[in-house]
């Protein structure tokens, strides 16, 4: 085993392992837990930019383990895979030190943390995939490991959204393993390639790997939470804060979203899909999800809830970028998404937790003039607000830029008007609830015995959105310099020859 396959399993072990041990801790030992936790996320984050930097000196880092006779466990670091990987280890420090800071009173903790550690395992696993069933094995992983996150609370409630996660994710699990089997079976096994599968397949088996790409997208768009898929993720939001950041910013929602792009870029290739006719129907079902979650937040008071929607809406940016596949406008714009995204909802959601921890806020009609009890967290949200919004120099505008560019390069006038109208109710959904928070006036009464101490909240819930807006701002601020996002994307979309 070489330097470069030793790296791999070493990302992977980095929080596996102290999962494993986190499940056998007492309650007690918190201070050892957290110990386990951070040096775990940090190990990681530090392996990975070891491999990022491999990867843009052409290194080559693959390793293959046998399964079964014609079935290869593979996992591939590729400048796609390091995007992905690089953006969940980054967010699940900071999701760690958010949780430890949130859970510090809460039973189970152990329970909690190892799943935690094994559900980003599997996570990079995914990220790391380098062929269509190693994709698929850590993608099923990757219910187990969030379900127990989902109901940690116990409460019936909690357990009615974990049952309904997992109806759904099961049935996209097997319509995605119905599609993998059925194109192995026409194609060969499906190595990642940034050309796909042989065009000569299109010629020979058109109509079937058609009907096979719908199934891929039905399949794993339940994760991405396409319409009409994603009845499981507002119901989810009775978990814990910290789940909902990982669920919509790290590994579910934006699992789902990356297995749409490695569908496109790797498993058929541009020049396949283009043969093939089948991209406007991605591009049909990005556009209404977009639509109907922004409309459906305009109905929610339930601050998560309408965090929750706001997801289904914005995920599919990354959906309708990829549905432009032949535009490389479009595609860097929704490949950085996949990064700005994470970063704007990551930041809400934490901001959400607080009001939640705090002040026992959870929905936005008791938001009057919480900016004056709580400024730095909302200060954070506004960030993440006005990200969501496209409001320049936020990431948002970035994404939105290049879509908008992407999609006049094709001569899709329309896409520019549902980009259009798509910020434009993301701003009567976000407006209101900046207004609210800062110049209405305050209704309820927050007794300072709520919180006693040095800031408006413990320090471990405030740190992390404070970081995670100020990247919002400072990304898209220096979009253009060479340690951006933009520019690690810019070096994907050479790669692939788009």
């Amino acid at each position: 085993m070489n330097w470069e396959q030793l790296l791999l399993v070493s990302i992977l072990l980095s929080s596996l392992i102290p999962g494993i041990i986190i499940f056998g801790l007492p309650e007690e030992r918190h201070r050892l837990r957290t110990i386990l936790n951070l040096c775990g996320a940090v190990v990681k984050i530090s392996l990975i930019v070891i491999m990022d930097i491999g990867i843009y000196l052409g290194h080559t880092f693959e390793i293959r383990m046998p399964l079964i006779p014609g079935v290869e466990l593979l996992l591939n670091g590729d400048p796609l895979s390091a995007l992905f990987a690089t953006l969940s280890s980054v967010l699940w420090l900071l999701t760690t030190i958010y949780a430890v800071g949130y859970l510090e009173d809460s039973p189970n903790r152990s329970h909690f943390f190892g799943y935690f550690s094994l559900c980003v395992t599997v996570t990079i696993g995914i990220a790391l995939a380098g062929n269509l069933v190693t994709f698929l094995l850590f993608y099923e992983m990757l219910t187990l490991t969030t379900y127990p996150l989902v109901i940690h609370r116990g409460t019936d409630k909690s357990l009615r959204a974990g049952r309904n996660y997992l109806i759904y994710a099961f049935s996209g699990g097997a319509v995605f393993l119905i599609a993998v089997i059925w194109l192995q079976n026409v194609v060969g096994p499906v190595d990642f390639s940034a050309t796909g599968f042989s065009p000569g397949f299109t010629d020979s088996h058109g109509t079937v790997l058609a009907l096979i790409f719908v199934l891929l997208i039905l399949g794993i768009g339940v994760k991405a939470a396409l319409v009409p898929l994603h009845g499981w993720l507002p119901q989810a939001m009775v978990a814990p804060a910290p789940v909902s950041a990982l669920l919509h910013a790290v590994a579910v929602v934006k699992a789902g979203a990356f297995g749409i792009v490695r569908i496109v870029l790797d498993v058929y290739g541009a020049q396949n899909l283009l043969l093939l006719g089948v991209l406007p129907l991605l591009g049909g079902i990005a556009t209404i999800t977009i639509l109907y979650g922004s409309l459906r937040a305009l109905q929610q008071d339930n601050l998560k809830r309408l965090l929750a929607f706001s997801t289904i809406s914005q995920v599919s940016y990354i959906a309708l970028g990829m549905s432009l596949v032949d535009q490389p406008l479009a595609v860097i714009g929704g490949l950085v998404h996949l990064v700005h995204q994470g970063l704007m909802k990551i930041t809400l959601f934490f901001c959400a937790g607080n009001l939640a921890e705090t002040l026992g806020i959870h929905h936005i009609s008791k938001m009057n003039g919480v900016a004056r009890r709580m400024p730095l967290t909302m200060a954070a949200f506004t960030i993440g607000a006005l990200g969501m919004i496209g409001i320049p120099p936020t990431v948002g505008f970035v994404s939105k830029w290049y879509l908008g560019l992407g999609s006049l390069a094709a001569g899709n006038w329309w896409l520019l008007g549902i980009l259009a109208i798509s910020s434009l109710l993301n701003g009567c959904y976000f407006l209101p609830i900046l207004i609210r928070a800062w110049f209405g006036k305050q209704q309820e009464s927050w007794p300072e015995e709520l919180y006693v101490g040095r800031f408006e909240t413990r320090l471990m819930l405030l740190l992390p959105p404070l970081i995670t807006a100020f990247t919002v701002m400072a990304a898209g601020a220096v979009a253009n310099a060479q340690i951006s996002p933009l520019a690690w994307v810019r070096f994907i979309v050479r790669e692939y020859g788009l």
